[in-house]
């Protein structure tokens, strides 16, 4: 009897070679994002594109059936967590769309999919207050000033990682007398972040004497990347003393939402500076800090 692995991972038929018409397709699709979203949803459509070749599937030839079968192998064979799951179909959902919308299939095979369940509360977790305190105490006594610079940049402005490490010196600037850093965020959009003058001295110590090139170096002088922020990250935590798995970048932005709706910010406020779209996923965010431990009666 055919199982479930031996139809999912195993393919049936040769490797399906991509078509002009696929390669168009998938073209015009990828045409509507720009920069990092862009970048993030070839990286997710390719992975769809991959399983189905894998399998001699023409995805233009696709029904849904086909569709229900690589959410089962993402959730089944991959192990998947439900958001990368729901994530990577939406990639595939709106690629379908697309072919419709310009002609190229009749009707999408991802119209009637049953899309996994996401739940409520993200499975990121941030830093308690007092970690976060012990965190940048760590970060300001550290003999690199990056550090400094790299955590009151995630965890007091709420940037994104890539927008911290893709930020220049020439991006500080001034707007109605105060300090701004300007920020390319998703999908190239351009935001001017008001900076509290501790967030401020922490860049211009980064910065030095330095007029150009980017804020945050690594060790070896260069543009510091995400992977060594996380690095830099897990050895503040380590130094903190803060007792946690895997910290990284991303946690610092659950902290300040956090951080902030317990300080009594309105959501509408917190979902402003962190530059989220639906307010849905401020809360989602707010509810993945760890209470702090209260004291015994």
């Amino acid at each position: 009897m055919t199982t479930f692995t031996d139809l999912a991972s195993a393919p049936s038929h040769p490797v399906a070679p991509f078509t002009d018409q696929l390669r168009l397709a998938v073209a015009a699709y990828l045409a509507r994002f720009k920069g990092s979203s862009r970048e993030h949803t070839e990286s997710d459509l390719r992975s769809y594109l991959a399983w189905g070749a894998e399998r001699g599937l023409d995805p233009l030839a696709a029904q849904r059936p086909h569709l229900e079968l690589y959410i089962r192998w993402m959730q089944e064979v991959r192990r998947f967590r439900p958001s990368t799951v729901s994530r990577r179909f939406s990639v595939a959902a709106g690629f379908y769309r697309t072919c419709v919308l310009d002609g190229v299939l009749p009707h999408s095979a991802a119209e009637h999919v049953r899309r996994p369940s996401v739940p409520a509360e993200s499975p990121t977790l941030g830093f308690t207050h007092l970690q976060f305190e012990a965190l940048l105490t760590a970060a300001r006594e550290s003999a690199s000033p990056y550090d400094f610079a790299l955590v009151a940049m995630l965890g007091l402005l709420c940037l994104r990682i890539f927008e911290a490490t893709s930020a220049d010196i020439a991006d500080l600037g001034e707007e109605h007398g105060h300090r701004v850093l300007r920020v390319c965020g998703k999908g190239t959009k351009i935001v001017l972040v008001p900076l509290p003058p501790a967030v401020g001295r922490a860049i211009d110590r980064a910065a030095g004497l330095r007029d150009r090139g980017p804020i945050l170096l690594n060790t070896r002088g260069a543009r510091m990347d995400r992977h060594a922020a996380t690095r830099r990250l897990r050895h503040l935590a380590r130094t903190a003393g803060i007792q946690i798995a895997r910290a990284h970048p991303h946690m610092l932005r659950h902290t300040f939402v956090t951080t902030m709706l317990d300080a009594g910010v309105d959501l509408r406020d917190v979902q402003i500076a962190a530059r989220h779209v639906d307010p849905r996923t401020t809360m989602r965010s707010a509810r993945a800090c760890p209470p702090e431990p209260r004291p015994p009666p």
